[in-house]
């Protein structure tokens, strides 16, 4: 199955960050925080503003992006999680 995100939305994958702190205490799954940085995997076609012309997006397929702890709605395409939220809940493009 395949997922086409429509308007501004963004589909991400969460990056998983290493489970071992700097001084070596390994932290389990319960106490971990959901990480803030994330794969872009699939793009919307836009945005429309109010002439009705279509603004694309600035994040495209395959850019590393930070986002919200919280951001997006989550969900589970062929056993994957994924989220999909809108362009503003991007805070940044990691280079």
């Amino acid at each position: 199955m395949k997922v086409k995100p429509l308007g501004d939305r963004i589909l991400v994958q969460r990056l998983e960050e290493d489970g071992v702190k700097k001084g070596g205490i390994i932290i389990p799954d319960t106490a971990k925080e959901k990480p803030m940085q994330a794969k872009v995997i699939e793009v919307g076609p836009g945005k429309r503003n109010e002439d009705g012309k279509l603004i694309p997006l600035e994040v495209k397929k395959g850019d590393t992006v930070l986002i919200g702890k919280y951001a997006g709605n989550e969900v589970t395409v062929n056993d994957k999680e994924y989220l999909i939220l809108r362009e503003e809940d991007v805070l940044a493009v990691v280079s």
